[in-house]
């Protein structure tokens, strides 16, 4: 008959099992927001480009990244850049680039409407002003965008450190795969499961209350 025992659960259990695991899944998360943002920034400017041989090919990315699941893509970026360099790169960079190319596609849509969602009257000023079109985005436009869309920046982060777990998939050390191991040496998978469930839920949990709070802030300031 199973029994809920938790009494395992100390400080050394999380410094040696758990710790690793989650600074990885923040240390992806990081990286992968960044890299995400940037790319997708990249993207987005294709995308609403006036120019055929950019729309298309930046289009066709975010359209056919949006609509693979991520575990996919992850096992697809593990086992084919192995193959296309010859030799392997290892779980942790495999899940790095894959979540920075996978995510750079849900960012690229969430810029693309922060552009759009500032008023065409500012890009008209500028070019009253003499302003070209990349001055025109770095100094009037992406600054107003950026600011309406950290809120929502930082609630697809919160979606993106809970798809680290999908590393697992591939080996990676990220936090789940902490507490599964904890689990494997202390008998305890059951038990060490529902913690990974409750870290999850309480660190999600809170960045959710921060963006709530700066949701508002950012409203005030509009």
């Amino acid at each position: 008959m199973f029994s809920l025992d938790l009494g395992f659960y100390n400080w050394d259990l999380f410094t040696n099992y758990i710790l690793k695991g989650l600074l990885f899944s923040i240390q992806l998360t990081v990286i992968a927001t960044i890299g995400g943002i940037l790319l997708g920034t990249v993207l987005a400017l294709m995308r609403l480009s006036s120019r055929p041989f950019l729309v298309y090919p930046a289009t066709f990315y975010i359209n056919t990244i949006r609509s693979i699941p991520l575990v996919m893509v992850i096992l697809w970026f593990f086992l084919l850049i192995p193959m296309l360099l010859g030799k392997p790169i290892g779980a942790d960079l495999s899940a790095t680039i894959t979540f920075i190319a996978f995510e750079a596609a849900f960012f690229a849509e969430i810029v693309r409407a922060g552009i759009q969602s500032v008023p065409r009257g500012q890009s008209d000023a500028a070019k009253a002003m003499g302003m070209n079109y990349g001055q025109n985005m770095r100094l009037i436009v992406l600054p107003q965008a950026f600011r309406n869309m950290i809120p929502v920046f930082m609630t697809q982060t919160i979606i993106l450190f809970q798809d680290t777990s999908l590393v697992y998939a591939i080996g990676a050390y990220d936090l789940l795969k902490g507490f599964e191991i904890a689990g494997k040496n202390f008998g305890r998978p059951i038990e060490t499961y529902l913690l990974a469930a409750v870290a999850y839920f309480l660190i999600c949990f809170s960045l959710s209350k921060l963006v709530r709070k700066i949701q508002a802030k950012v409203a005030i300031i509009r």
